[in-house]
């Protein structure tokens, strides 16, 4: 990214947002403010906002609801802020969208390093060929249909078959490098580096969630296998549309 990221701050909490402003200013960075999402709305009408951190809980429409609803027609990063510290609400902001969930109270300088990890995930790759991209497209497989711009999979009878957002995110990955080998920590990169998956066990759930929707016997899978000290490969022939 050339320029300063600009970060919008959804928060009630007028010191909060104080706090915010002047710490990520003395950094640099633009900043604009919000206290509900009528205000972030207005912001984000001008098409210029890096990544937004938004706060769970917000007079009138919830963080959730706002999270929701940018997700209808926008891919900006969302980092969920919370006084809350369920399991939960962590994972139905994740489900809804959100990038990424930090816990008040927080130090500054760990959100400020959770905005430009988010921001490196979204941002081209240079440099390193990480398969067959566009990040907008049809892949197919072993008769199955992977929308990415659609963001849904059909299986070999043309029935959609619901994925969550972190097992859409690990298939798109893994189709998307096929024939290569990932390993956990990359494919928790790809996954969007949540706090749900920041383990590599939680990849290795993960990725049984994903076969046995995908019917993949994982005794004997035709389509991703498990590499030994390695990680993942997605072995299945792929064509792109």
């Amino acid at each position: 990214m050339n320029h300063a990221p600009h970060i919008l701050i959804v928060d009630d909490d007028a010191d909060i947002r104080e706090l915010l402003r002047d710490f990520f200013q003395r950094r640099g960075l633009k900043v604009s403010l919000a206290r509900d999402g009528t205000g972030m709305d207005v912001i984000l009408s001008g098409g210029n906002v890096d990544i937004v951190v938004l706060d769970l809980m917000l007079p009138g429409q919830s963080g959730l609801e706002l999270c929701q609803d940018i997700r209808k027609h926008s891919k900006v990063p969302i980092i969920m802020l919370t006084a809350l510290s369920e399991t939960t609400d962590r994972i139905v902001g994740l489900e809804m969208g959100a990038d990424d969930y930090i816990s008040k109270p927080f130090d500054p300088r760990e959100l400020l390093a959770r905005i430009k990890a988010v921001l490196r995930r979204h941002a081209p790759f240079e440099g390193e060929a990480v398969g067959r991209q566009p990040v907008d497209g049809t892949y197919g497989f072993a008769g199955w249909v992977l929308d990415v711009d659609r963001r849904r999979l059909l299986d070999p009878k043309g029935v959609r078959v619901e994925l969550t957002r972190a097992e859409f995110s690990l298939l798109q990955a893994l189709v998307e490098s096929a024939e290569r080998v990932l390993s956990r920590e990359q494919l928790i990169e790809r996954c969007g580096g949540d706090a749900s998956y920041s383990f590599d066990r939680s990849i290795d759930i993960l990725v049984s969630r994903l076969r046995r929707k995908l019917e993949d016997d994982p005794k004997a899978p035709r389509l991703i296998q498990t590499v030994r000290g390695g990680g993942y490969q997605f072995v299945a022939e792929t064509s792109v549309g």
